[in-house]
């Protein structure tokens, strides 16, 4: 029995499906199939029910899955206790990252992680800030740059690396270009383009938008800022962005903070307590590349 098989078997117990544990695990789907295989004969009996297109787990798949897991977390407990005498980062960082992210000094930080640890091998998934956080929360992730309202998500530990007023950003020529503030009732007034659920600063706008008993008309949505930009460049809504967002279309764009809207956007690293070597050392590129938070 290979820990490698025990890795295989629970990553299809957790994704219910042998194609998508393969992309999970990085080998081809009849690898998995293969070694599954080895590690039925081995027990002498099926682990999963092949019947249907869910892979589903037998009786001995659900006896076998905890043991299987408590022998994976017993393998990288071992690793970790001698690489925390020996000093040596290894293994592997799984990092996630917000949709359509275009903050430079995150990759400053992977880069220069990446030259102090050639040997750490760097898996990177990007998705909306929500399932980012579920995933850090389940340890398919071990680090994530996410937006949030509220540092730290629960159960998570967070560094906040960016905190910025909420702003709406309108072409030249519109209505709202021409106050130096608008309020939040002023969006009731014209149609909004925003990210969308799941996402940081949607959040941000959503509980702002409750507290002030403002419903706005949401709509267009998109989920990366230079989509939700050029939405609004062509006259079709008021954009609602982080104030570094719109900054980086003033040549299309007048941005102006919206006044009652207090609460930041805030962009942060989060992960679990108990990090891995590679978890802290990551961390500390992160906190060296961004610096001080903005506030």
């Amino acid at each position: 029995m290979e820990l490698r098989q025990l890795e295989y078997f629970v990553a299809v117990a957790e994704e219910r499906n042998f194609t998508r544990a393969a992309e999970r695990v990085h080998i081809s789907q009849s690898g998995v199939s293969a070694q599954i295989r080895r590690l039925e004969t081995e027990l002498g009996a099926e682990l999963f029910d092949r019947s249907t297109r869910t892979a589903t787990l037998t009786p001995a798949g659900e006896a076998a899955l905890a043991h299987a897991r408590a022998a994976l977390a017993a393998a990288g407990a071992l690793g970790r206790a001698v690489d925390e005498v020996t000093g040596l980062v290894r293994g592997r960082l799984a990092l996630g990252m917000v949709v359509g992210c275009t903050i430079t000094p995150l990759f400053d930080a992977l880069a220069s992680f990446h030259e102090a640890h050639p040997g750490v091998e760097v898996l990177l998934r990007e998705a909306d800030s929500d399932l980012l956080v579920d995933a850090v929360r389940a340890g398919t992730l071990d680090v994530a740059l996410v937006g949030t309202p509220d540092p730290p998500p629960e159960g998570l530990r967070a560094h906040v690396l960016v905190r910025e007023r909420l702003v709406v950003a309108v072409p030249a020529g519109h209505p709202l270009a021409e106050r130096p503030g608008v309020a939040l009732r002023d969006l009731a007034d014209h149609p909004v383009v925003c990210m969308p659920p799941g996402t940081g600063l949607r959040a941000v706008l959503d509980r702002a938008c409750a507290d002030a008993g403002v419903r706005p008309a949401l709509t267009l949505q998109a989920g990366a800022a230079d989509a939700v930009a050029d939405l609004a460049a062509r006259g079709l809504g008021v954009a609602v962005l982080s104030e570094s967002m719109a900054a980086a279309y003033g040549d299309r764009l007048t941005s102006r903070v919206i006044e009652d809207a207090r609460d930041p956007a805030l962009l942060a690293l989060v992960w679990k307590d108990a990090p891995a070597p590679a978890v802290r050392a990551f961390l500390a590129h992160g906190r060296r590349a961004f610096g001080r938070p903005a506030g």
